[in-house]
């Protein structure tokens, strides 16, 4: 879970406001400072005693910008050390904290430390302000890595191979790394010129720091990153190859008896090679692209669309931020062009990413797709070509296109289109989308062209966001490709915030805001709106409360339903060890039956709790409820419970192992995962995994019927190894 200091980081737009710079030479705030080159490399130890230290540029007076602005921390300062060699890039963190004992930090997985104490960087290697590279670090040296987008949200599903150790201490803690050259690209010049910006979370006092300081007044993090120049790095050409072996077996209980499923052995082979300093062309044959962990239950009845799941397949992740596409609101109905888990189980694939020239971005995946599209009656492969291509402008500006399909028999998708992002003033963008598609799904040359257009306005200061965007999406637009919820419609959606910063230790932030969706159904010739009235508060120790009121409604199946309600959200963090979420809404709703569609009631509730037993071993607990009442006369249709515990003893950064309890009082059933994992680096890894499902049916005769007791229904093995070799 991203926390919200992190989440005020990547998602404000924010500015720069000249800091003072401390370094070699005393260069001022504003220029380009030159980073030192290091003849010998420090012990990444997280111990800042290394001569190299003594010699590198040093960078002090962070400022906050999460909650306010320009504020000097309420921990204490920060001290970053930087240098580099031919091989790496080099940072030393002095983190300063007047109770180290209240530092919150645990021994935990990778990307897991952003509800904790962290200091890291963000780089803008080609300085275009269009992405950065993230490495973050816990004070126990556990990394967060990942891609900040040019809006500045940040995902961190890339992870990139690099060094890092913490160490807490009586003055706060320290952290060092070391960053390979070769994960990530820049521009292969003599003289290279980055953005950087560094960053530091304090969970106990909700605040975020940084250098140089932000302002909401500037433009984006990646507008007003500080310049360094770093020279005579020579391009070292980046190969890897990425052998993987899997065996799996399962099990399933049928007829009564248990039937023995055979053992399955998997060879896949991935490859990378770069071809320029920026352009990267990856390979697989046969691959793996299993999931180590299933997506966790979610509720799967009276959907009106279905549900999305996140990619986390390593070969489509590195390079998916070039994917996104600019125009959308929240809730938009084309929610992605590109949504990779399309692709479902690829016999081969080709990936080519990275920047055709300093401001010219391209990202291309070709696939063979062996799961034919059964629900359109298709049979045999699919081919998937996917091509993007941006332009980028001045500041974090851009154009770009689009070209996405999908062939399978002598059917076809095909979505051709293009986006930008133009920055009108510091505080103020504008944005659009265009995209049509082409679609004969028998391939009888009975094609249906369709269109989908957003265009969008943000204004964003200190104190208030004003986010208006308007969609409009044909009944016949479709992509294979991409994620589509609804089609037909015409949508203006509306979203301002204003921000008290109240002069109180307790209340960091009152935020009353409205968000609204306005949408006109072609199909029925009805309208239909949403309207969020919202109080929020933000408080210490990463705490929040909001309230909400709902005046809404829906159009489906040519009849309008009343959706309004109200509900409440409260998240805590109550000192280091426990974490809280208590999510609760009421409102109407529909049940989906196209046939035959009524009104009801509906309540959701969903409560989260994560206990940090030890500095090596966590527990979290979710419950997610929900239940549908019918209007007419209040019965009940059905009500949804899901239960989910994971339970993770952390060894060292390298091995944990982790079991997983999910029961869906739905379904009446229970499902067991246990699994042992040691990864040194991304893409050197070994898992070993096993799961079991149980239900509450006995065999009885020639059926199975409900029973009180569960019975084991299901049981899988699997082990999975693989070996980065990288020159």
């Amino acid at each position: 879970m991203i926390a919200s200091g992190i989440k005020s980081m990547l998602l404000l737009v924010v500015g720069m406001v000249v800091l003072p710079v401390f370094a070699v030479g005393e260069a001022p705030a504003g220029d380009i400072i030159d980073i030192v080159t290091t003849a010998q490399p420090p012990v990444i130890d997280g111990k800042l005693d290394d001569p190299v230290w003594q010699t590198a540029i040093k960078f002090t007076g962070f400022k906050t910008f999460e909650p306010d602005f320009g504020k000097v921390p309420s921990a204490g300062d920060t001290v970053v050390y930087v240098a580099y060699d031919k091989e790496n890039f080099y940072f030393g963190y002095r983190c300063y904290d007047k109770e180290p004992g209240k530092i919150k930090s645990s021994m935990t997985r990778r990307d897991n430390i952003f509800d904790e104490d962290w200091v890291g960087v963000i780089l803008d290697t080609n300085n275009d302000k269009q992405s950065g590279y993230g490495f973050l670090i816990n004070p126990l040296g556990v990394q967060g890595d990942g891609m900040m987008s040019i809006e500045g949200n940040f995902d961190d599903s890339q992870d990139m191979v690099w060094y890092s150790k913490g160490a807490i201490d009586s003055e706060g803690y320290t952290a060092e790394c070391a960053i390979p050259f070769q994960s990530f690209r820049f521009p292969g010049k003599k003289k290279i010129v980055m953005g950087m910006c560094l960053a530091r979370q304090s969970v106990r006092f909700s605040e975020t720091h940084s250098f140089p300081g932000l302002s909401p007044d500037r433009g984006t993090i990646l507008n007003q990153s500080q310049l360094i120049s770093l020279s005579g790095i020579k391009y070292k050409r980046v190969v890897e190859i990425l052998p993987a072996y899997t065996y799996s077996k399962k099990s399933f209980h049928e007829e009564g008896q248990w039937q023995n499923g055979k053992g399955e052995s998997d060879l896949s082979l991935t490859g990378k090679v770069g071809l320029t300093p920026q352009l990267t062309l990856d390979a697989a044959y046969n691959p793996d692209f299993s999931q180590v962990e299933a997506d966790a239950g979610q509720v799967d009845v009276n959907l009106r669309y279905d549900i999305f799941y996140t990619e986390k397949r390593p070969f489509f992740l590195e390079g998916s931020e070039a994917f996104q596409f600019s125009g959308n609101t929240e809730d938009a109905p084309l929610l992605s062009i590109v949504h990779t888990r399309r692709i479902i189980d690829p016999l081969f694939g080709l990936k080519l990413t990275g920047k055709l020239s300093q401001k010219t971005t391209m990202a291309a995946i070709y696939a063979i797709d062996e799961v034919p599209g059964e629900d359109d009656g298709q049979t045999g492969n699919a081919g998937f070509s996917i091509f993007r291509v941006r332009q980028a402008l001045n500041n974090d500006s851009y154009i770009g296109g689009f070209y996405t399909g999908r062939e399978y028999g002598g059917g076809y998708n095909r979505v051709v289109g293009t986006d930008g992002r133009f920055r009108i003033s510091p505080v103020s963008v504008a944005e659009f989308h265009l995209f049509g598609s082409m679609t004969d799904q028998a391939g009888n040359f009975q094609r249906q062209d369709g269109h989908a257009l957003g265009l969008r306005y943000v204004l964003s200061k200190r104190e208030m966001t004003l986010d208006i965007g308007l969609q409009d999406v044909s009944n016949n637009f479709s992509t294979d490709t991409g994620f589509l919820t609804r089609t037909g419609i015409t949508r203006l959606a509306v979203f301002g915030i204003y921000t008290f910063f109240p002069k109180s230790k307790f209340f960091l932030r009152l935020e009353p805001f409205y968000w609204s969706s306005h949408i006109y159904d072609k199909e029925s010739d009805m309208f239909e709106t949403a309207n969020l009235f919202t109080f929020r508060v933000q408080m210490r120790g990463q705490s929040e409360f909001r309230l909400d009121m709902i005046g809404a409604n829906e159009v489906y199946a040519g009849q309008r339903f009343n959706t309004s309600g109200y509900g409440f959200q409260f998240v805590r963090q109550l000192g280091k060890k426990l974490y809280l979420e208590i999510f609760f809404r009421r409102k109407g709703g529909i049940y989906y039956d196209p046939d035959d569609p009524y009104q009801g009631k509906k309540n959701q509730a969903q409560v989260g709790m994560e206990f940090l037993a030890s500095e090596k071993l966590r527990s979290s607990i979710n419950f997610n409820y929900v239940d549908f009442f019918r209007e007419s006369d209040g019965k009940k249709i059905y009500d949804y419970t899901l239960l989910y515990n994971r339970t993770t003893f952390q060894v060292n950064k390298y091995l944990f192992f982790r079991g997983i309890a999910e029961y869906n009082f739905y379904r009446d059933k229970l499902t067991l995962d246990f699994l042992t994992s040691f990864t040194y680096i991304p893409g050197t890894v070994i898992h070993l995994g096993y799961g079991s499902i149980f239900e509450k049916i006995a065999w009885q005769g020639q059926e199975y019927v409900p029973n009180d007791r569960f019975l084991e229904t299901g049981r899988g093995f699997f082990f999975k190894v693989s070996y980065l070799w990288r020159w």
